[in-house]
């Protein structure tokens, strides 16, 4: 009796390709914003220090940053782009401002070092967060694609010689679209990385 071996089928092939592509991870730098499922809603994130100028000047500048890295010429030769750069500073003066007359009201996504990929993010905190703990949370991705999604803690050890501890998460609410959006980030990251390091050794 002969035995007939069916092809893989297409759901099977798209499932094992998603789930090479959720795993490919890069260090990255993107604003994050992150708070307990169990904290409030709004107000400061309990644990982290209030902002401070340097972080809003550069959570405020990043977006624009990333466009312009990314647009080149084409965005730096717009007209658009003094209006651009004005409504950063504005924005910037403002946001300051607030923080210094309530501080505590304060709370904005920062540009934070982190490992990314399809099915988590690690970084690092000055605050202690417990194996499973719920972590609800805000990534923008450059120049400017929020995702929210929340994220089970499954590795939390403090760093030596730190105050801070080290982060690692894996998504359990994350919607398709925002999960395609995190993996083309990360894909088009190591293209770029890959092309800077061949004109570098070329060079």
């Amino acid at each position: 009796m002969s035995t007939t071996m069916l092809p893989p089928s297409t759901k099977t092939t798209k499932s094992l390709s998603d789930e090479r592509r959720e795993w490919i991870r890069i260090d990255d730098r993107v604003l994050l914003e992150y708070r307990l499922l169990t904290d409030p809603a709004e107000g400061l994130t309990p644990g982290i220090p209030p902002v401070s100028d340097e972080a809003i000047s550069e959570a405020i500048a990043k977006p624009t940053s990333d466009l312009l890295l990314r647009s080149g010429e084409q965005l730096a030769e717009s007209p658009l782009l003094p209006w651009i750069m004005k409504v950063d500073w504005l924005l910037e003066t403002l946001v300051k401002q607030l923080a210094k007359m309530q501080p505590e009201g304060v709370a904005m996504a920062q540009a934070t070092d982190v490992t990314l990929s399809g099915g988590g993010i690690g970084f690092l905190s000055p605050r202690y967060f417990a194996v499973d703990d719920q972590l609800k949370l805000k990534i923008i991705l450059p120049p400017f694609i929020p995702i929210h999604t929340t994220a089970r803690v499954i590795r939390s050890t403090q760093v030596k010689d730190s105050i801070n501890y080290d982060i690692a998460t894996e998504f359990i609410q994350l919607n398709p679209d925002d999960q395609e959006h995190l993996i083309r980030h990360i894909i088009q990251a190591q293209a770029e990385r890959l092309r800077g390091r061949r004109r570098g050794s070329q060079g």
